[in-house]
């Protein structure tokens, strides 16, 4: 049997709340947040929600913060990680949540507005800003290609 570890997490959600960022003493951007993700249950029953923390790291970060609101969709790809700690009373205490590799918009433009992104109507990302026309050669159709 081949040795298999693979730790890849794939959710998307709502924020619960605005998502809180925070520098660390070397200037690295953190973020932290918590998103509510459902969950299938049968038919008869009523729908269930997890309620998953996520801490996101440098620009990731930092687009997260600035793009999402509490009640904002949004679609994260990371890895699941667990870290213990012991407390003041000396008691040792358990965090599992999810390191976010990447942050994905889910709803429309149109539809963002109304899931409080921070000012959703302006934003453009850099690729598309530019004004300029495609700017192609034309390719001699004789110069003996392969196919």
């Amino acid at each position: 049997m081949a040795n298999l570890n693979l730790n890849k997490v794939i959710l998307g959600g709502r924020l619960t709340s605005d998502p809180e960022l925070k520098e660390t003493q070397s200037g690295v951007s953190v973020c932290s947040f918590s998103i509510a993700v459902n969950r299938k249950v049968a038919k008869d029953q009523e729908q269930k929600a997890d309620f998953i923390n996520c801490t996101a790291w440098r620009n990731t970060a930092e687009f997260i913060h600035r793009y999402f609101r509490k009640g904002s969709s949004l679609c994260i790809v990371g890895n699941i990680q667990t870290r213990s700690w012991d407390d003041k009373n000396g008691n040792k205490r358990y965090a599992t949540e999810v390191v976010v590799d990447e942050a994905m918009f889910v709803d429309s433009k149109n539809d963002a507005g109304q899931g409080g992104t921070s000012n959703p109507t302006t934003y453009i990302p850099e690729a598309y800003n530019t004004q300029q026309g495609a700017n192609f050669e034309p390719v001699d159709t004789d110069s003996g290609l392969p196919f």
